[in-house]
Formats: structure tokens, C-alpha cells, sequence
């Protein structure tokens, strides 16, 4: 069972478990995105040579997913440059606020750039590609990547809220203290802190701090970064991005990778002795199965539903995965 889940040939042998396919965009309103097939997309950057070799790929993608030179030329080549132009363009603008109020000191503001998308859809390999692709170019060398991970309340903490079991939900996040670290990152902070998390241990690592000093570009990735503002929290994290990407895919299918990347971890990561799921490596196949689809069916699905997919129209561009997680097209939102 576990072989025919892993191949992606007979990724059929658990449809029965899966959903059905998201229902269609509302057809009776207008789109706000311009959709973009993949082979129009990457003619975008058909004169641009890929300043990633094939060794550096590895290093860059996540656990089950297949990155190769194409994806890159194709898909992330072209939005890098997208995002690089949007970059100049923003301190362009500041430069010429600056001027009109007649302010001679000038405030270094990063480009903010936040990734959101579901549990196993991919984004930190999309955030990962961007960052590195970002660097290269000479109007943004300096480029840092923050997860919002480490923005999570520890599982002493969680526990004494009663939200234990909802790790991963809006409100399992410090919302105040990461609004704080991207409000800081965007007035211009010359040393910013992000507290570290361990997918280790599972939880907040007490002490150890990711340290960002005045990027260029600053990448935001997590499920939840898209989220909007409400009564009791006015302001929203995703106020302050100045770009924002949605990683999307059909429910069904970021089910199967989840599965998929859960077996996986059992034969690697979780059989390390200090690793939280431990346990979990020593479970047999069909044992490991159903562990993992009640973690589905009960947090990550539920999650999707309700907190994740409803902000996906928010963003300002959506990558819109097929079933061998290699994107099929890009939906711009217009200007």
C-alpha cells in the first residue's frame, strides 16, 4: 500500500479517501486575475538564461516534490523578474515620496513579499526558488526568507490556551508579535528579530532568533499570512506586503501529497531519536495511513477550508499546480 501511495503513477490508489475537486470561480462575477497558460508564462523569459544549475535544485525542494531545470526556466525565471521589477519600481517610489516631502534622510523599506498556500501545497520550495532567483539580480542582492513557524505559540502555551490540538490555525499564532516583526522590517528597523521553530521538536526553540538587517527583499512564507484584518485585530500582517503569492491546487491532490510526504518522513526525518514523531516511524503501513489521514481530515483539511483557501482571492498572483505538482499556469491579479 504504501508503494502504490508513493508512486505517483498510482497516486488513484487513495482517491477513494480523497475529496472532491474545489467547485468552480463564482462565474457570475468578473475576474480580478488575468490567467496566464504555462507555455505564454514562460515565454515571458524565453531570452533569459536560468542562473540555477541542476545540483542546486535539491537543496531547494521539498520533500516529494520534483524540481527540475524546466519548472525554473518556465514558471520561476520570469516571475523572479516580475518581482525584481516590482521591487525597483516600489523604491523608486519611495525615492520620490522622499523628494516631494523634501526628506533628506532616506529609510531603507524592503520589498515584503508574502507566501501563503496549504500544508504540503509546496510554498516553502516556491519561497526557497524566489529567494535565491531574487539574489541574483543586481537591483536586489540581499534577500532573507522568514517562516512564520517560528511566529508560533509554543506547545507550553498552546496547551494552556487549549489550542493544542488547532497548531496551525489563526489562532495558534502570536498575531501582535509578528505584525510587530513586519511593521518593524517595513519602518525601516535596522536589526530585526524572528524567534526560531524546530520541525524537529515540534515547538519554538527558546533563545535562538533568525536576525534580518535591512534587506532588499524580505519573503514571508506560512499558511496564514493572507489572512484579513477583523474587529479584534484591525491591522493585518498581509496589510504590509507589498506582493503576495497563493500557492494553489486541487484539494484532492495536496491530500495525496500530504499522505505521500508523510510516508516519506518516516523512512528519514522521523527516525531521528530527538524528532516528535519518533514514534510514528515505528508504525506500520496501514497503522501510518490512518494516522496520517486523521491528521488530514481533522486539522489540515479543516484548516484549508476554512482559514487558508478563503484568502487565496487576496492575493496578487496565484500559482496553480496539476497533480505532478509542476505549475500549469499563473493568474495575475490586474492592475
Amino acid at each position: 500500500m504504501t508503494e502504490q501511495i508513493l508512486n505517483p503513477r498510482n497516486w488513484d490508489a487513495v482517491s477513494a479517501l480523497t475529496d472532491p475537486s474545489p467547485p468552480a470561480e463564482r462565474p457570475d462575477l468578473p475576474s480580478r486575475f488575468t490567467d496566464i497558460p504555462r507555455a505564454e508564462w514562460a515565454q515571458l523569459a524565453a531570452d533569459m538564461a536560468s542562473p540555477l544549475a541542476e545540483h542546486e535544485l535539491t537543496a531547494l525542494q521539498g520533500v516529494g516534490e520534483k524540481l527540475d531545470l524546466a519548472e525554473i526556466a518556465e514558471v520561476y525565471l520570469p516571475l523572479s523578474r516580475l518581482l525584481n521589477q516590482y521591487a525597483i519600481a516600489a523604491q523608486e517610489m519611495h525615492n520620490r515620496t522622499r523628494t516631494f516631502l523634501q526628506h533628506s534622510t532616506a529609510v531603507k523599506s524592503p520589498f515584503v513579499i508574502g507566501i501563503a498556500g496549504s500544508v504540503a501545497v509546496g510554498k516553502s520550495t516556491v519561497a526557497r526558488v524566489l529567494r535565491d532567483l531574487l539574489a541574483r539580480w543586481p537591483e536586489t542582492p540581499r534577500v532573507d526568507l522568514v517562516t512564520t513557524d517560528g511566529f508560533l505559540y509554543s506547545n507550553a502555551e498552546l496547551e494552556k490556551r487549549g489550542l493544542a490540538s488547532r497548531k496551525g490555525f489563526p489562532e495558534s499564532y502570536n498575531r501582535r508579535a509578528l505584525l510587530r516583526f513586519v511593521a518593524q522590517l517595513k519602518a525601516g528597523v535596522e536589526t530585526v528579530k524572528a524567534p526560531v521553530y524546530s520541525h524537529l521538536s515540534y515547538d519554538i526553540l527558546p533563545g535562538e532568533f533568525i536576525t534580518v538587517q535591512q534587506p532588499d527583499i524580505v519573503i514571508i512564507e506560512g499558511i496564514n499570512v493572507l489572512q484579513p484584518s477583523t474587529m479584534q485585530h484591525p491591522l493585518a500582517v498581509s496589510d504590509l506586503f507589498d506582493f503576495s503569492i497563493y500557492v494553489d491546487a486541487r484539494t484532492k491532490d495536496i491530500k495525496n501529497w500530504f499522505l505521500q510526504r508523510f510516508l516519506r518522513l518516516r523512512e528519514s526525518a522521523f527516525r531521528d531519536p530527538q524528532s516528535f514523531f519518533r514514534e510514528f516511524a515505528q508504525m506500520d503501513d496501514a497503522t501510518a495511513i490512518e494516522t496520517a489521514l486523521n491528521f488530514w481530515n481533522e486539522i489540515n483539511q479543516p484548516n484549508l477550508d476554512r482559514n487558508i483557501k478563503p484568502t487565496r482571492a487576496r492575493a496578487s498572483l496565484i500559482l496553480r499546480k496539476a497533480a505532478d505538482h509542476r505549475v500549469q499556469k499563473v493568474l495575475l491579479r490586474k492592475l
